[in-house]
């Protein structure tokens, strides 16, 4: 009796293990690596919630995808870089894992080298390593929608049609204030060759990060008065940068930020002292949209919201939204050609990722219309669309423009192609052949 007790007991024990394994296999986890302390917070809290908030949207009005629901974790990194690896290396073998969005491009750098090994794919939506849009040689990363060359190359045409043409930049004076970062240094590359191209000087101006502490850069500023301002700034740099230009007399309508330095953070503690300033908007906002509208009913409505409800739909909470999104349609392609209805590896993710293609009815579909262009990815091309357009701080909000920009492909892809030889030479690695395109 005491064996048989003891064998039903084991077999329970067994039971039970199968069952919380089965359990844990039927989620779809989503590690979530975010920054809610430190000085860069105020832009990295909403982006984190909009990625939260849509995981709730999808297991609350649809069930999940396919009948698997989404779990998430988030893992705080401070954007530090040390930080960010440690959640990687703690979230990265959690069942249903499907990729990582590094939230920064020190940690991205950090992890390239590393997700090839681990199979995981990285997800760095407008940010992270250029060359990386080459997906021959970058097979793990993807750099949706845009990275630094494709936003600097815009501005250099933005700044050029505002002239009158780019030959009437021949002369003139361009400064970068950047974040003294990986993330800061990336477009220089790109306005160097735009410089030999047009002509203009390129001034580089280097902020030691957080960015607090600017003053001696806005003082050569005044000195130089060069004709534009470039602003690669993040978190509370951006700010701190406004209110210097207002006191050092720099006029704001001549400075143009990347896309993450144009969002409700960065300007509203200025207000009035940032009006005229511009930056790139690579997705649209507000509530209008109806993922929004959903996300308010759905999510926030039910007393589920991440953040605070006045926050759905600003810029940055829009952003996270969309990197979820293309997350979890990625999900979906993966599930039509490995099995609807059941959990995606990492690999098969990998595979969503790289066959994604939204046309415009899809996004529709989805509620992101007027929110992002549609979006193609390739083998070769991991980036999917390189538009975006030119807003300007009116005092009291952004007003986007009309204009749609397109990065120049004759001047970006021969430096993504000699960036990711260089890659790959360094790293002694080949080319992904025509085969591995389909795996």
């Amino acid at each position: 009796m005491k064996l048989s007790k003891t064998l039903i007991a084991a077999a329970v024990l067994a039971a039970s293990t199968v069952a919380g394994s089965a359990f844990a296999q039927a989620e779809q986890f989503f590690p979530l690596l975010s920054y809610r302390t430190g000085p860069y917070a105020p832009n990295g809290t909403p982006w984190a919630n909009g990625k939260q908030d849509y995981i709730k949207l999808v297991n609350a009005r649809d069930g999940g995808v396919n009948g698997i629901k989404m779990t998430f974790e988030e893992c705080e990194t401070g954007y530090a870089t040390d930080r960010g690896v440690e959640c990687y290396e703690r979230l990265k073998s959690r069942p249903g894992m499907t990729f990582i969005d590094p939230q920064s491009t020190g940690i991205t750098f950090a992890l390239t080298d590393k997700a090839p090994t681990d199979k995981i794919p990285l997800m760095t939506l407008g940010y992270g390593l250029s060359v990386s849009a080459d997906g021959n040689a970058f097979k793990w990363n993807f750099p949706y929608m845009g990275s630094y060359w494709t936003a600097a190359d815009i501005i250099i045409q933005h700044i050029g049609k505002e002239h009158g043409g780019l030959d009437k930049l021949k002369g003139k004076k361009i400064a970068l204030v950047y974040h003294d970062s990986p993330f800061g240094k990336e477009p220089i590359p790109l306005l160097q060759e735009r410089s030999k191209m047009h002509g203009f000087e390129l001034q580089l101006l280097p902020v030691t990060a957080p960015g607090v502490e600017q003053k001696a850069t806005w003082l050569q500023v005044r000195r130089d008065r060069p004709d534009h301002v470039l602003l690669w700034g993040w978190g509370v740099m951006n700010s701190t940068a406004l209110k210097e230009a207002q006191a050092t007399g720099y006029p704001r309508e001549k400075m143009y930020g990347v896309w993450w330095a144009g969002a409700e953070p960065d300007v509203r503690d200025v207000g009035a002292g940032a009006k005229g300033y511009h930056s790139l908007a690579l997705n649209g906002s507000g509530t209008e949209p109806k993922v929004m509208q959903e996300i308010l009913k759905h999510v926030h409505g039910k007393g589920q919201g991440t953040g605070p409800k006045d926050e759905v739909g600003q810029v940055l909470y829009t952003r996270g939204v969309i990197i979820q999104m293309l997350g979890v349609e990625a999900v979906r392609k993966a599930q039509e050609r490995f099995g609807k209805g059941k959990v995606m590896t990492s690999e098969q993710v990998r595979w969503g990722m790289e066959n994604l293609n939204l046309d415009q009815k899809r996004l529709e579909a989805l509620g992101f219309g007027g929110v992002m262009r549609p979006l193609q990815a390739t083998c070769a091309d991991h980036m999917g669309s390189t538009w975006a357009r030119v807003q300007t701080w009116d005092g009291g909000k952004w007003v986007v423009g009309n204009d749609w920009y397109q990065s120049d492909d004759s001047i970006i892809k021969p430096m993504i192609k000699s960036g990711a030889e260089r890659y790959l030479s360094e790293k002694k690695l080949a080319r992904r052949d025509a085969a591995d395109c389909g795996s």
